[in-house]
């Protein structure tokens, strides 16, 4: 039995063959969203091409949904690969983080902020 979170999914909203979506339990914005590949694999780099296709494919899919649904301004998309670079759990999945005018006091540098020194430049 796999302890896994993401290995046995609940509330999926979208899905293709090689992964699915579904809505972040602890969001950093309204709509945000994880497409998850539906082979356990820890990162990003073990996918096969046609499960990060796949992945794509349904990120892709998603925006279009959160589009229709909140309308937001713009969009933040990550990976997090390894404890280093802050995932939680190893099981590959993309941040689909849809973003709001006026969310954040500064939104320059996006992703960077991951690294709080590196955000402005």
């Amino acid at each position: 039995m796999c302890d896994c979170p993401f290995c046995d999914p609940d509330e999926i909203v979208l899905e293709n063959s090689l992964a699915y979506a579904k809505y972040d339990l602890y969001p950093v914005s309204l709509g945000h969203m994880l497409i998850i590949s539906k082979r356990h694999a820890s990162s990003w780099f073990d996918l096969t091409l046609e499960e990060q296709s796949a992945v794509v494919a349904l990120a892709d899919a998603a925006k279009e949904m959160l589009d229709q649904k909140y309308s937001p301004d713009g969009y933040n998309v990550g990976i997090n690969c390894g404890v280093a670079a802050g995932q939680t759990v190893m099981h590959v999945h993309l941040h689909l983080i849809p973003r709001y005018t006026g969310d954040v006091p500064n939104p320059r540098g996006g992703i960077r902020a991951v690294i709080a020194a590196k955000q402005s430049y």
